[in-house]
Parts: C-alpha cells; structure tokens; sequence
C-alpha cells in the first residue's frame, strides 16, 4: 500500500513540475508599427543574487533604423542595456548607451553579446513566472514585454 501510495504522489509531482516547466519556457511576442519583440526571457535567480540577463530578439520592419534606449522593470533597481565582448583574451561585459535596431533588420539580444541587464533585484526571480518589461526606444516609442522566468540552466524561450 505504501509502495502504491509513493507511486501516485511521484507521479503527481513530476506531472506538476513537467507542466510548471512547459509553462516557464512560453514566450510571447509584441509588435507596434514597426517593432516586433519576440522569444523574450529572462532566467530564475538565487537568493542573495542581484543581478540576471534579460534576453529577446528585436524586429525593425521599419524603413529607418530605430534605438533601443532604455528599460525598466519593478523588480529591479534599475535595468541596463549590455554587451559583452571580447578584449584581448578576456571576455568583459560593459554598459552601452543603446542599441541599434536596423531598418528591415533584427538584433538578437541573447547570453554572451547584448543584453538586458536587471541590476539590484529586489526578491528572487522564480522560474515560472513573469516579469514586465518597459522597452523604449527612440522612434517606435514605449512597449511592454512579459517576460518568462525559466529555470536556471535554460537555454531559451520555446517558440510557437
């Protein structure tokens, strides 16, 4: 009995964390007149950690480049716009004033070149949640992304 009973609650459980792991990996995608944002997200963090990645790719179908200047978010201090290159033999990460998005053109945000950069988390991102973004750049205006929180060690949003 107690056999069948360790069985059924095993069961139930990896059936919620195979479902909580679908549901952390769903990303969603946001477009205005010219700017598409889509495959957003952003990883789960430890306590005691301050900082994440914020990743996405960005469509200009635009006929004019267009910057990405800046993001916000309330569960940080402050969000930055960031690459990540290479000096000498040292891969180093750096703060940029924006980022170009160009005309009929994308531009991947992603882990080792540019990214968001969430700075002073105020609690733990937990994976399976949300985390809204405000986008602004310079001509397509002010645009919100939700972002999935995956777990740790994951590679990238599901695309649908």
């Amino acid at each position: 009995m107690k056999s069948n009973l360790f069985a059924v609650i095993c069961t139930v459980l990896g059936m919620t964390f195979s479902a909580s792991t679908l549901a952390q990996n769903v990303s969603q995608t946001v477009t205005t007149n010219a700017i598409k944002v889509e495959n957003a997200y952003t990883r789960a963090t430890v306590p005691g950690q301050q900082v994440a990645g914020g990743f996405m790719k960005i469509e200009n179908k635009g006929a004019s480049v267009d910057q990405l200047l800046s993001a916000s978010s309330p569960v940080a201090g402050e969000v930055q716009l960031h690459e990540m290159a290479m000096e000498g033999n040292v891969m180093k990460m750096r703060q940029v004033k924006d980022i170009a998005v160009p005309a009929g053109g994308a531009v991947e945000l992603k882990p080792g070149g540019l990214h968001l950069m969430f700075m002073n988390i105020k609690a733990p991102l937990t994976a399976g949640e949300t985390v809204p973004v405000k986008l602004k750049f310079a001509k397509a205006g002010e645009l919100e992304v939700k972002m999935p929180v995956n777990a740790m060690g994951s590679t990238g949003a599901i695309k649908h």
